[in-house]
This record gives C-alpha cells, structure tokens and sequence, in this order.
C-alpha cells in the first residue's frame, strides 16, 4: 500500500471531494503558520477570530485576511499609500 499523505483533512476521510480537502488542509496549514508581527518583529502571530491577529509577545493586535495576518490585497494598497505620501514629500 502506498503511503497517503491526508494532513489536517485527512478527518474528512473519503468525504467532500480530493479538491476540496486538499484547499482546507492548505488554508489551514497557512492559518497556523508561523506570522511575524508587524509591530516588534517576533514569529508569535496567532488568529483570534475572522480577520482579527494578536501578537503573543507584545500584545499588538490588528486586522487583515480571514487566513492570513496579511492579503495581496492589503499589500498593494499599502504600496500605493506609501507611494502617494512619498510623492507628497517631495
């Protein structure tokens, strides 16, 4: 027999669809990665709730994706605003 390797959908047994399983063992292995707080640095990010991560180490906590402490999304817009203040700079 050929070793399976279910992961953290390997619960659903036969159930749902391979596509299906293998989506929420992704999302899940990302939720429970390790995440880097914005604020002092350390690899201590935990989900609190749907789009809401709090930092073990200083306490920091704040918004992004339900899955992830930060979206694409969220990444370009932080890179249009830091482009827009700094052409103001100028």
């Amino acid at each position: 027999m050929a070793k399976s390797k279910t992961g953290s959908a390997g619960r659903f047994g036969a159930r749902y669809g391979r596509v299906a399983r293998r989506r929420v063992a992704e999302i899940e292995e990302d939720t429970n990665a390790d995440h880097t707080c914005p604020e002092c640095g350390e690899d201590r990010v935990s989900r609190q709730g749907t789009g809401i991560w709090e930092c073990g180490y200083c306490g920091y906590k704040y918004t992004g994706g339900s899955y992830r402490p930060e979206t694409p999304a969220g990444r370009t817009v932080r890179r249009s605003v830091r482009a827009a203040l700094g052409d103001d700079e100028e």
